[in-house]
């Protein structure tokens, strides 16, 4: 697949004429800063801890399963269990949503490489197919290990906060008006979502991630 975020600035510039808001953080930060990661098994391992937790107590929580998970693969995830995974701070849900996954891959039900030929749609439903793998985990895997261009992760609370904090005039949307509201960002969501990702953590003070 192409790397469309290699040079994000056609992008940028539609996305400043289309939103007024995204603007005013594009000129706060100058580029949006592009995640990128491996994909594959460890991928959505690690995506999977960082739902629903502040970024301190994902990367605290990670390190440890890259300290006590070696090698980090479904069988190594599926021999040590869940004592072995409680011991890294996995809670008792992503307990299970690892395994779900590590037995689907060391099982050969799900190969993370396939997703890679899809479709954004079928994709998306190909990951959400994984137990605890819901839209935002599926989202933020085609995003961050594979370059897609035009996805968008709903609910994102960070992202919601970015906008609010940017946006001058009108009301401020809610969650659910917000994602809708991403909707008008095509074919350029994914480049929106890395803007106000940098944004936020430059209000927040902190390198962007």
């Amino acid at each position: 697949m192409t790397d469309v975020f290699s040079d994000t600035s056609a992008a940028c510039g539609a996305l400043a004429h289309k939103d007024k808001t995204l603007a005013r953080a594009l000129d706060a930060i100058g580029a949006p800063h592009i995640r990128r990661r491996p994909g594959g098994f460890e991928a959505l391992f690690r995506i999977i801890v960082e739902q629903q937790v502040s970024v301190q107590s994902a990367q605290a929580i990670w390190a440890r399963c890259l300290a006590n998970v070696e090698p980090l693969r479904p069988a190594r995830v599926l021999d040590l269990g869940e004592p072995g995974l409680r011991a890294c701070g996995l809670s008792g849900p992503k307990i299970r949503y690892v395994l779900a996954l590590a037995d689907a891959v060391d099982g050969g039900a799900f190969d993370p490489a396939a997703v890679a030929n899809m479709e954004d749609e079928d994709a998306a439903a190909a990951l959400q197919s994984l137990k605890g793998i819901g839209p935002w985990t599926a989202a933020i895997y085609l995003l961050f290990c594979e370059g897609r261009i035009d996805i968008w992760p709903p609910g994102d609370v960070a992202l919601l906060g970015a906008y609010k904090a940017a946006r001058l005039r009108g009301p401020l949307p809610d969650m659910a008006a917000f994602d809708a509201k991403a909707a008008r960002w095509r074919p350029w969501r994914g480049v929106a979502a890395h803007i106000l990702w940098t944004y936020y953590a430059h209000i927040r003070g902190r390198e962007p991630i």
